[in-house]
Order: structure tokens, then C-alpha cells, then sequence
């Protein structure tokens, strides 16, 4: 059964496909711009930074080809740690700054465990549709 046709405005919405290595380097420069963003709007909201996240991970779920599905999981915590940085408090020297960072990813793992859920969901969808059309072409091509 053929799939209906898309709606006018999804076939005008952007369908990159990236890979592994580019959804990481999407995922970790999209969360450190937001993360300066926040800083500069916000004062260092880390709230805020926890909610840009979400879509830089469904984004990043979405948006990764088919043979790097599953390096999406893994990509956005790093990312969520690079951007991170720049809302961090932290006190004066290397140890503050690492101590403020380390308080700050401690403090939103929530969000970060959110996220990678959310990630992870979207792969795990997209892969099962692939298996089972590949299943179903592999069908149609003995029957």
C-alpha cells in the first residue's frame, strides 16, 4: 500500500541527512550556541539550556541517516556536556570552573537523561520502520 502524499508544508521542511560524526558536530554546536544565547538572554539560566536541548535532540534524532541511527544516543549527551560549559558557574582557576561544571551536569542530569531518551525513542521508531520495510521489499521481491 503506497503512502499518502506528504502535506504541502512537510515537503517544504528541510530533510538533511547527516552523519554520525556531522550529527554530533550539529548537535554540539547548535547546544553551544544555545548555551551562549542563554548566557547573554538569561544570565546562565540552566533551566533554559535543559529546555533548548530537547530539540537540538530530537533534530539530531531525526535529521542522522539511516546507517549512523545509532550513534544519535550517543552524540547529544556529549553535546549537552559542551554546551554546558558556557552556563556553568564555577569559581576562579581550572579546579572552579571543573567543580562548577561538574556541579552543573550533576545538577541537570535530568535533562540530559531526558533528552537522550527522547533520542534514543526516535531511533529506535526509525529503525523498526527500516527492518520492516526492508523485511516487506524482501517479501515483495520472492513472492
Amino acid at each position: 500500500m503506497p503512502s499518502p502524499a506528504a502535506p504541502p508544508l512537510l515537503r517544504r521542511l528541510p530533510n538533511p541527512r547527516l552523519t554520525g560524526l556531522g550529527g554530533g558536530l550539529f548537535c554540539a554546536a547548535v547546544m553551544l550556541a544555545s548555551g551562549f544565547l542563554d548566557q547573554l538572554l538569561f544570565g546562565s539560566s540552566r533551566t533554559v539550556y535543559g529546555v533548548l536541548f530537547l530539540p537540538a535532540c530530537v533534530l539530531t534524532a531525526a535529521w542522522v541517516r539511516r546507517g549512523d541511527l545509532l550513534t544519535a544516543p550517543i552524540v547529544v549527551p556529549i553535546a549537552f556536556a559542551v554546551g554546558l560549559t558556557t552556563v556553568a558557574d564555577g569559581g576562579d582557576g581550572f579546579t572552579g570552573a571543573l567543580g562548577g561544571f561538574v556541579t552543573a551536569l550533576a545538577m541537570e542530569a535530568g535533562w540530559l537523561y531526558g533528552g537522550t531518551l527522547i533520542a534514543g525513542t526516535i531511533v529506535i521508531v526509525r529503525r523498526i520502520r527500516l527492518v520492516r520495510r526492508r523485511v516487506a521489499a524482501r517479501e515483495r521481491g520472492v513472492a
